[in-house]
Parts: structure tokens; C-alpha cells; sequence
């Protein structure tokens, strides 16, 4: 069997089912059935696709090859334990829900986790975004490997423990970071100001990372030592909760680099 005739069944409509479903039929693979129990998901990728849909797990299509399971971490078991096909590829697209999770539903499990953050609105290109694998069996990780070689260059056989850690890394690199765009926001908007003002840094911040490593670009008054600039933010933090995260952040940056200084 060509890789490029693969028979795909989504299942899941949202962030990643939609951006890896696009690329996977620019791919040219044949994706034949979205399944959300959400119907207007369903519905609304489908229709990007141009392939079956259905709301009912008793009603997914039986004969494809792979089954691409992109739902909440927290229902991936309770969906494995609707859909039992047998020896076919089942795979969930997880950083951090256990692989062994999808045996309900199948003797040929595994990981196909593409490490980047996703929208809807958003179109994404693979072609640099890692692709994490695991598979309890050479002969599904060759199959998930091929596939995962047709939409990007950078393909990773991660382990289990290795997963987790990236996603944890990915929390912090990520979801903390924007969540400290949003408390920026507040602050601007509070003084009648635009997030659009501190674009630039965000922007030569991220681009700094990609020829040096984080620690030797910390800049602030926490990493000078600037106890007189610190205290002044902290009495102009009017939020409560944004004045614990900003001696929370503060102490840990001073612990960091003190710790290296010794």
C-alpha cells in the first residue's frame, strides 16, 4: 500500500483535529470521516475536507487505516472505550495522556503529538513543526513515522517520560507566556494604552532564543538586583493576583541566577 493511500478517520473537530486534518489532505492523504459528538463541528470540518461526518460513535467508519483520536486529554479514554477496532491504528495526538490509554480501542496504538499551539482560524504549515511519535509496535510506529515524514521535516521518536517533559516545557514556553500577554494587555488597557506598544519586544524577545540560549538573555530589574524599580511596580499593581506572580516570577529569575553566581 502507497503511505499516500491511507484511509484517515478524525476524531475530534477542534484546534488540531482542523489544522492537522488540512495538512494531512494537502498531503494527499484521503481522510474519509470527521466524528465530534458535536454535530456543527463535525459539519463545519467535514465540509473543509470534503469527507463524511457523524455525531454517533456507534456510526464511525470501520474500514480506515488510521484513527487520528484529537479530542480533550480528559475524554481520550472515555472515547477508546467507545470505538474498539481491532488491529487497526488508533492514535491520539496528546503531550501529555498516557499511549496505554488507547487499548480499549485497539491492539496497534500510539502518538502522533505535533508539538506546536493551534487555532482554528489559524492556518498552520508542518513543514518545521515537530512531530512526536510513540507506538507499542515497530511495525505502527514505521506506518505513523511515514506519515508524519509527508507533512513535516522534523520527526521525533519520543518516549512516554520524554513527552510529558516536553509538554510541560511547552506549558510554560507557551500557555504561561501568553497568559502574561493577556496581564500586559490589562495593564495597558488599565492606562488607556495598546498592547501594540510592546509588540516590538515580544517580537525580539522570541527572536533571541533562536541563536541564544534563554539564560544568557534574561534582561529586568529582577536579574539587576533593582530592588527600588521592583518595589515601585509591586505598589502600582492594583491586581492582587498579578502582584503575587510578579514576586513569584521576580524570586525565582534572583534564585536562578544567584544560584549560578555561587
Amino acid at each position: 500500500m502507497k503511505t499516500t493511500n491511507y484511509t484517515i478517520v478524525l476524531i475530534g473537530a477542534g484546534n488540531v483535529a482542523t489544522q492537522l486534518g488540512l495538512a494531512l489532505k494537502k498531503a494527499g492523504l484521503n481522510i474519509i470521516q470527521v466524528y465530534s459528538k458535536h454535530r456543527s463541528s463535525s459539519q463545519k470540518l467535514a465540509k473543509l475536507l470534503k469527507c463524511e461526518h457523524t455525531n454517533s460513535s456507534e456510526k464511525i467508519n470501520k474500514t480506515a487505516d488510521i484513527y487520528i483520536v484529537a479530542v480533550n486529554d480528559d475524554v481520550i479514554a472515555e472515547v477508546a472505550k467507545q470505538i474498539y477496532l481491532s488491529n487497526k491504528i488508533v492514535v491520539h495526538t496528546s503531550g501529555s495522556e498516557e499511549m496505554n490509554v488507547l487499548k480499549p480501542a485497539s491492539n496497534n496504538i500510539g502518538v502522533f503529538y505535533p508539538l506546536q499551539t493551534f487555532s482554528k482560524t489559524k492556518n498552520i504549515n508542518f513543514e518545521n513543526i515537530p512531530i512526536c511519535l510513540e507506538a507499542n509496535n515497530t511495525k505502527t510506529y514505521k506506518t505513523l513515522e511515514l506519515l508524519a515524514k509527508l507533512i513535516s521535516n522534523n520527526v521525533k521518536k519520543i518516549n512516554s517520560e520524554q513527552r510529558i517533559n516536553i509538554h510541560i516545557a511547552a506549558v510554560f514556553a507557551c500557555n504561561f507566556t501568553n497568559h502574561f500577554y493577556s496581564i500586559a494587555d490589562d495593564i495597558l488597557k488599565s492606562n488607556k494604552l495598546s498592547l501594540d506598544i510592546i509588540k516590538p519586544l515580544i517580537a525580539e524577545t522570541a527572536e533571541k532564543i533562536k541563536i541564544n540560549h534563554p539564560s544568557k538573555m534574561q534582561t529586568g530589574p529582577a536579574i539587576r538586583g533593582d530592588k527600588k524599580t521592583m518595589d515601585k511596580h509591586l505598589k502600582m499593581l492594583a491586581n492582587k493576583d498579578h502582584k503575587k506572580l510578579y514576586q513569584l516570577i521576580s524570586k525565582s529569575i534572583i534564585g536562578k541566577f544567584q544560584q549560578k553566581q555561587d
